[in-house]
């Protein structure tokens, strides 16, 4: 992509607990459609999404995200560990995602992240200590978060309050915004909505993460606006 010369963000990490529809919800945000049939994602797979930085305004740019699914369960063993972490090397933002079905899933989160953040020998702004998340230390972090809940659909309505509670504390607890949806209905998702607006703003982020900490001024111009169809690309 560096060669067509087209800013290219990359890194956008996507870390999941196994079976929460991560294939689904990569083919939403990349190719607006819905995947009609998903399969397991076997080691990392590569997307590419279209996105307008600070749309509607005179610094609007076009640019194209790269999301990388780094899926499967956690695991503790240092092998597994290691395989991952070479996914974390210089990640500009992170976008957990949990089954909102499986109380479980969103619990994972929390080694999900630590494991993320802290792929050098010494965490950084975050600490976990006999169980507890350390809420205060972890708002420290720089590196933009996302929370997205999967299978919104699938809650009853008698329990959504509870649902929706839970996940307004992760939101606290990650200092992120949250966003809560159904990957096979792309309407949850529809320009203009809240959950629209809340994934520009995170991709607005990582674009400022990647590009403006430095020196806005390297920000590359890109005034084609053409659309470019990108293949999926998978790392097995």
């Amino acid at each position: 992509f560096v060669s067509l010369g087209i800013p290219v963000l990359i890194s956008v990490i996507l870390c999941l607990f196994t079976g929460v529809g991560k294939s689904s919800l990569v083919h939403l945000l990349c190719q607006n459609q819905v995947l009609g049939n998903p399969s397991w994602t076997v080691g990392c797979s590569v997307d590419v999404r279209v996105h307008d930085y600070r749309e509607g305004t005179p610094e609007e740019k076009t640019c194209y995200i790269e999301l990388w699914d780094v899926g499967g369960s956690v695991g503790s063993a240092s092998s597994v560990k290691s395989t991952r972490a070479v996914f974390y090397n210089s990640v500009n933002g992170i976008i957990l995602v949990h089954d909102l079905t499986n109380k479980k899933s969103s619990q994972n989160l929390y080694p999900w992240s630590l494991e993320a953040l802290s792929k050098d020998s010494s965490p950084t702004g975050i600490i976990v200590s006999n169980g507890d998340y350390d809420r205060e230390q972890f708002a420290e972090n720089s590196v933009p978060l996302l929370l997205i809940g999967t299978k919104f659909d699938q809650i009853p309505e008698n329990k959504r309050n509870d649902v929706l509670t839970r996940t307004a504390f992760l939101s606290e607890d990650f200092n992120a915004e949250e966003i809560n949806l159904d990957c096979t209905n792309p309407r949850y998702l529809a320009a203009g909505s809240s959950n629209a607006v809340k994934l520009s703003r995170f991709f607005d982020k990582v674009i400022e993460k990647r590009y403006f900490t430095r020196d806005p001024s390297q920000m590359q111009s890109f005034t084609d606006r053409r659309r470019f169809n990108f293949k999926s690309l998978h790392y097995d």
